[in-house]
């Protein structure tokens, strides 16, 4: 196998397309309003009809930037300098319409909730084609293919405020079905995704671009569910100029210590098979999936000698967990950190910091009002480092917010420490709970990256002295100091996500809750966030995590709450409940990929996390 060429000049003509090119990219550049440095940088590239293209970088190297100027929102709407050309279907985007180019290129923004305008699902997936002045015939028959792909028909009638985050990032991909266009553009579908939800909406993809018509362009941090799916791998390094394009095997498994070293996302299997290469399994080639993981190591058998397993469980001593089967009915699931070492902590379970009793939250008046939550009563103690999972609409983010104040919840049914989210002054609040939205853009209020993180501090009247120490080391920890002086909306996704996790740890506050922390970011800088998360939970902090992200709960979460239908399914020891099959599909959830790559293998069945993998052989 030849590895492809680290030359931007090779991608001047397309890989594996059939029928011309669709896409023509040619030393594109840009260069946003008040930045000095452009990004993407020169980069060339093509699409040709019947390709999946993944387009893969470290945070800040132009990814999502360079996806605006493929439907001309750059340069016609979004302030930006732009070099070089992009042709769509024969029309240069930067002499074309928006509107025009809308028949060419379908959007699906890493922000679903930057492009719903209408008040009903079928209303906003009509309202493209309705647009265009297509027949009405065709408008519906669109609108209801495009809602039947996503699963989101029999909700047709309703309001999208009314969907999950999940389910808003479904909505935007049936949008972008219904217009038909030939090429389509996806930034970060499946960031908002359940399990299940990821594995369908592939599935409906897959379908689009089967018959080599259209193509799609893909912009994606969750290779795991994406490596089936993609033809080829186009790769921008930490400046935004091109590094590899090629053929998605061939690019991932020759260049893989480079990407590693740039910090982009690999698959769970390609990190698993990683360290056990460098433990003595012999395999070549590189698995990219679970599968192809699952069959190198049945084939290649264990290294010889064999080493002793290393141990799945615990480090030390601990005791008995709750069983899950009872705790899937417990009226009262407590979260009780001494069952697991690793927090670090042995706190007082029987005041635990956060309580929640009998906790119903609804939504809408009326006809409308629905109950997003149902009677919960929840437990967590100080110390913990908590993952909340669940189906898209399970009622996760809705937990977190309640528990967190940023949506009052009744009085009296939520404690923190001692406070009442219910009642608390949102001063009080900040500096008992920190809080960090699913869409960064949510809580945003200053103009620069500075006075961002400053704001919380200058509330709290600390002085210019220690707010500029306490500001600089956030902005070093986070790789922001070079954005200093930037406005947060000119960030680029990764980096706002590490803006607005900065915003809520900055005030010091003894629990952090954080929806989709990962969200928008790479590898090294979602390591990085997570370390970070973990040293403070060994300081004390309790942190609280709602995501959809299985490997990152077996990674880093000591307790895992498990959410259905707004009820609470399960709480219990992280391993316990991921080594709990029947609980996962009950609640439309999946085993982590680690997991379900080493399912059946010899020595290696049950672990969960990459920690639990046999030790490098030290030479």
């Amino acid at each position: 196998m030849t590895a492809p060429e680290r030359d931007p000049s090779a991608a001047a003509a397309p890989v594996g397309g059939v029928g011309g090119t669709l896409l023509r990219v040619r030393e594109l550049s840009i260069t946003h309003d008040g930045e000095d440095a452009p990004t993407p940088r020169s980069v060339s590239f093509d699409v040709a009809p019947g390709e999946v293209v993944l387009l893969l970088g470290p945070s800040g190297s132009g990814k999502s930037t360079l996806t605006l100027a493929l439907n001309g929102l750059i340069p016609h709407a979004v302030p930006a300098r732009m070099t070089g050309t992009v042709e769509v279907g024969g029309l240069t985007a930067s002499d074309t319409t928006v509107a025009e180019l809308s028949t060419r290129v379908a959007m699906v923004f890493q922000d679903p909730d930057a492009q719903l305008v209408t008040g009903t699902l079928f209303d906003e997936v009509a309202f493209g084609p309705e647009n265009l002045r297509m027949p009405v015939a065709d408008v519906l028959a669109r609108t209801e293919g495009a809602l039947r792909r996503v699963g989101l028909w029999e909700r047709r009638d309703s309001n999208p405020d009314r969907l999950s985050g999940g389910g808003r990032q479904r909505l935007a991909i049936a949008c972008a079905l219904a217009m038909g266009s030939p090429l389509l553009v996806l930034d970060e579908p499946t960031a908002n995704l359940d399990p299940v939800g990821i594995e369908e909406v592939y599935a409906a993809l897959a379908e689009l671009v089967a018959d080599g018509d259209r193509a799609i362009l893909l912009v994606e941090h969750n290779l795991d569910a994406a490596m089936s799916f993609v033809d080829r791998v186009v790769v921008l390094d930490q400046q935004g100029a091109l590094a590899f394009n090629g053929p998605a095997e061939e690019v991932l498994r020759a260049h893989v210590d480079e990407l590693v070293r740039m910090g982009v996302w690999l698959p769970s299997a390609t990190l698993a098979a990683l360290r056990l290469r460098d433990a003595g399994w012999k395999l070549d080639p590189l698995p990219l999936t679970p599968a192809e993981l699952r069959g190198a190591l049945e084939a290649a058998g264990p290294p010889h000698p064999v080493a002793e397993p290393h141990p799945v469980a615990e480090p030390h001593p601990v005791a008995e967990p709750h069983p899950v089967a009872e705790l899937v009915e417990a009226s009262q699931p407590t979260i009780d950190p001494s069952t697991s070492s690793r927090t670090g902590t042995d706190p007082d379970t029987v005041n635990p910091l956060i309580r929640v009793r009998g906790l119903t939250v609804t939504k809408g008046r009326g006809a409308q009002r629905r109950e997003l939550l149902h009677e919960i009563d929840l437990d967590v103690a100080a110390g913990s480092f908590v993952a909340v999972v669940g189906a898209n609409g399970a009622g996760k983010t809705s937990l977190v917010q309640a528990i967190a104040g940023v949506v009052p919840p009744p009085r009296g049914r939520i404690r923190v420490g001692g406070l009442d989210p219910g009642t608390a002054s949102p001063r009080d609040l900040s500096s008992s709970i920190g809080f960090v939205f699913q869409n960064p853009e949510h809580q945003f209020i200053a103009h620069t990256v500075f006075d961002e993180l400053a704001h919380g501090l200058r509330l709290a009247h600390a002085s210019e002295a220690e707010i500029h120490e306490r500001v600089g080391d956030m902005l070093e920890r986070f790789g922001l100091a070079d954005k200093a002086r930037s406005h947060p909306f000119l960030l680029s996704g990764g980096q706002k996500r590490r803006l607005s996790v900065g915003t809520a740890l900055i005030a010091g506050a003894p629990v952090l809750a954080l929806d989709e922390p990962t969200f928008g970011q790479d590898r090294a800088r979602a390591d990085e966030l997570l370390g970070l998360l973990a040293g403070l939970n060994a300081e004390g902090t309790t942190i609280i995590v709602v995501t959809h992200d299985m490997q990152l709960v077996a990674e880093r979460a000591s307790h895992t709450v498990v959410l259905g239908g707004g009820r609470v399914l399960a709480a219990a020891a992280t391993p316990d409940i991921l080594s709990d099959e029947a609980l996962l599909e009950r609640a439309g959830l999946r085993q982590p990929p680690l997991a379900a790559a080493l399912r059946g293998v010899a020595g290696l069945y049950g672990a969960l996390r990459l920690a639990d993998l046999p030790e490098p052989v030290r030479t």
